[in-house]
């Protein structure tokens, strides 16, 4: 790794392997997800197939925080050390805003924030760069193989079993080479074509539901009042005119901050604007923001928009979020739709989906017992964000609770505790527990 931006540089992954090559595991896209799971298996000693659509350096449309969660994978693959190493902004605190201009800081614990692993938002260019530079050198040193632009363009199966791929190299109309193996991993994100198999054709379920999914748009600005220095506050406001979505703002350090807004497609469907455009108007015209902006530039070309697969139950559906598994094959991060609903947050989920499913691989377990361990780890603080997100399409609602919250401390533990505890989580099952925090 030379020079001081090496992300920006490219990925040697050598040569393309032979078609019909046979592999112990098919892995189909080289984000965090599909870059862990590879990286679990090669560690074991498998060889491993890490397919990626496109080439790096690349650049993928996100909030660029990376939470807490995401860092004991970012230990345990050999990342974290260089991560730190390089340009970041560290995460302190939340601030949360509502419809009416009152807002609460949400503190992360000190302990964590000290061992630095509170959390970290920085491009994700860089930190999927650490993620697949990585896997690459795990892969390659256990007899697997890595191959940038390749379009997966077919998904085998044998009665429903999934049993390899057909690529294309540098797109659809690019150079076939065919691929097998017992286990095929899909971590290439809400378009993954393993997904689409999966889902739609073997198990024939809905892929999209509007009201499971989110628009997210993004912008990179410099000179954003407020957000200077490299630790400090993430910021997700509650905006009138934005709400049932929010706007957010995430610094990056060096001055550069994330600036986005998010809201579901089904709600945005009955908007009838662009996100884009919403953005604008708040960015000029909002009394809370205005004057932040005023001196601030907007970085050229990054303004950019995508897709986000919520995690949040399907109700009457018996594998939650939805199906994750065939024969074969397994769902990993956005292919499996594990976006967190009310923060929009999917590295974590991303990073120990593709963990546990490298260990179902390795178990040759996989099927309905990946989707029941998948939901039992994260089924509860997915169905509480669901929550929180319905909540807060509520204006009176957000402005009582943030309100509350803003004078009493209690509250605010609460609220942290929340963000950094999943023993805590457990708590917003209890009604009565919520009742006596916010009324009392």
């Amino acid at each position: 790794m030379a020079g001081e931006r090496f992300w920006d540089e490219p990925i040697e992954t050598g040569p393309v392997p032979e078609s019909d090559s046979n592999f112990d595991c098919i892995v189909v896209g080289g984000g965090p997800g599909g870059a862990a799971a590879a990286s679990y298996l090669a560690m074991e000693g498998k060889r491993v197939l890490l397919l990626e659509k496109r080439i790096w350096p690349r650049d993928k449309v996100c909030g660029d925080a990376v939470g807490g969660k995401s860092l004991g994978h970012v230990k345990a693959l050999g990342v974290k050390a260089t991560l730190e190493s390089t340009p970041h902004f560290r995460v302190t605190g939340i601030v949360f805003s509502s419809p009416n201009g009152k807002d609460v800081t949400v503190p992360l614990p000190e302990e964590d924030v000290e061992r630095m692993e509170a959390g970290y938002s920085l491009p994700r260019q860089q930190f999927d760069w650490l993620l697949f530079d990585r896997a690459t050198e795990l892969v390659l040193e256990n007899g697997g193989s890595v191959v940038q632009n390749a379009m997966v363009t077919k998904v085998f199966d044998n009665d429903g079993r999934i049993t390899g791929v057909e690529i294309g190299i540098g797109g659809k109309g690019g150079e076939k080479r065919t691929y097998s193996a017992p286990w095929t991993i899909g971590a290439a994100g809400y378009r993954c074509p393993v997904a689409r198999k999966i889902v739609k054709e073997i198990a024939q379920e809905e892929l999209v539901d509007r009201m499971h999914y989110s628009w997210g748009y993004r912008e990179y600005w410099s000179g954003v009042k407020g957000c200077e220095g490299d630790s400090g506050n993430i910021e997700i406001h509650f905006v009138d005119s934005v709400v049932p979505g929010y706007f957010w703002l995430f610094p990056l350090g060096g001055g550069r901050v994330n600036v986005g807004i998010g809201m579901v497609m089904g709600l945005l469907d009955k908007q009838k604007k662009k996100l884009k455009t919403i953005q604008a108007d708040v960015i000029a015209n909002h009394p809370s923001f205005k004057e932040r902006f005023a001196e601030a530039v907007k970085i050229e070309g990054t303004g950019k928009g995508w897709q986000l697969p919520f995690g949040s139950p399907r109700k009457g559906e018996k594998n939650q979020p939805r199906r994750a598994y065939a024969p074969g094959a397994l769902l990993v991060g956005d292919s499996a739709s594990l976006v967190d609903p009310f923060s929009g947050e999917g590295v974590g989920n991303a990073l120990l989906s593709g963990e546990m499913a490298a260990r179902h691989v390795l178990e040759n377990k996989g099927g309905p017992a990946y989707q029941e361990e998948l939901w039992a780890a994260l089924g509860p603080e997915l169905t509480n964000s669901f929550k929180m997100q319905k909540m807060s399409r509520r204006k009176w609602l957000l402005n009582w609770f943030v309100g509350k919250a803003s004078r009493k401390p209690v509250i605010q533990e609460m609220m942290t505790e929340m963000i950094a505890s999943k023993e805590a989580q457990e708590n917003l099952h209890s009604k009565w527990f919520l009742v006596k925090t916010l009324l009392f």
